[in-house]
């Protein structure tokens, strides 16, 4: 059942199910997020099941306020302490030491926990009623399409889950995520925050995530080479490229891609459409690219379509967060083909 955020009767009654152990579907900045009391191993494992997610994958934690990490994390570096200051609440999550005998389930039994303070009123406000910290993956089952409206989660989870409806997300992919537990900030997935902002911040270089051994390296959520993904087929082209498979559409009757209507195409560059082709324009900027990118996807994935041809995001740091959602969504797939 779909609830209005802004009622308190709803985030009252939404509170009360996550403190007796249930789940609640509930929105943030990023994406919706299926909830369940972080300190609850039981309720956590709902989550795992509810998606179909392996337990040793781990989940990012929600709290209300950088106060409360101290209850999950033994240790905040200083430069994670100055992350914290410039971007929460918002879409940043942090690796960070994890107390023992705390959030084992959520943290998939690692030693370090993902963290993050979201900037949604309604969130803050369940979280606030709650008192506690919610382990919070997408609602979605596991490495399909993010939910960005609360109408996305019921579909993939089903009526009887109450969903707190935030309206549609505004930043529409997942955080940022820096693992702080390695003595220096290392960028294991990007987001709408850049390399260069997070540097600015934190006073120091953010190093890739690649840069240290990967036995030293902590999982982590949304690190899947293919997630994101949904039933059609994803292939990123540039616009050399879908042009001219756009006119091969046109005028080669062979093969189910060259049958009208089973492709899709999400592009920024003008295009010669003379098939019946179905198109979404891409905006030419980044943050309102991710903002809709995951419910597009959805929707042109609900038309039927076979293939969802998608141009390569530009080679700039803002489009990071873009460029790895579709290299994720497309793993699957054909390789990025330029003309």
């Amino acid at each position: 059942m779909i609830r209005p955020g802004s009622d308190p009767a709803a985030i009252a009654e939404a509170a009360q199910r996550i403190r007796a152990g249930a789940l609640v579907g509930f929105p943030t900045e990023t994406v919706y997020g299926l909830g369940a009391d972080a300190s609850n191993d039981d309720a956590v494992a709902l989550i795992f099941a509810a998606k179909g997610r392996p337990p040793e994958h781990p989940l990012i934690v929600h709290v209300a306020s950088a106060a409360q990490v101290a209850d999950y994390a033994s240790e905040v570096p200083d430069f994670a302490a100055r992350l914290m200051a410039a971007f929460w609440p918002g879409p940043l999550t942090l690796i960070l030491p994890r107390r023992t005998g705390v959030a084992a389930a959520a943290a998939g039994g690692q030693h370090s926990i993902g963290l993050r303070c979201p900037a949604h009123p309604v969130a803050l406000a369940l979280l606030q009623a709650c008192a506690t910290g919610l382990a919070g993956p997408s609602a979605n089952r596991f490495g399909r399409v993010s939910p960005t409206t609360a109408l996305h989660v019921q579909e993939e989870l089903g009526e009887d889950l109450l969903v707190l409806d935030g309206g549609p997300c505004a930043v529409g992919i997942e955080s940022a995520i820096v693992d702080c537990t390695r003595g220096r900030p290392v960028l294991l997935r990007p987001g709408l925050l850049t390399r260069a902002q997070l540097e600015a911040a934190c006073g120091q270089p953010v190093l890739d995530k690649d840069a240290q051994p990967a036995a030293a390296a902590p999982r982590a959520s949304g690190m899947l080479e293919s997630h994101y993904a949904p039933n059609a087929r994803v292939r990123l082209m540039d616009a050399l490229a879908l042009q001219s498979g756009l006119n091969t559409l046109d005028t080669n009757a062979k093969g189910p891609a060259a049958r009208p209507g089973t492709v899709a195409v999400y592009a920024r560059s003008p295009l010669r459409l003379n098939a019946p082709t179905l198109h979404r324009q891409m905006p030419d900027e980044a943050a309102a690219a991710a903002q809709q990118l995951f419910a597009v996807l959805r929707e042109l994935d609900a038309l039927g379509v076979s293939e969802i041809w998608v141009q390569i995001p530009p080679d700039a740091p803002e489009w990071d967060g873009v460029r790895d959602r579709l290299n994720r969504a497309a793993a699957d797939g054909s390789p990025p083909s330029r003309g």
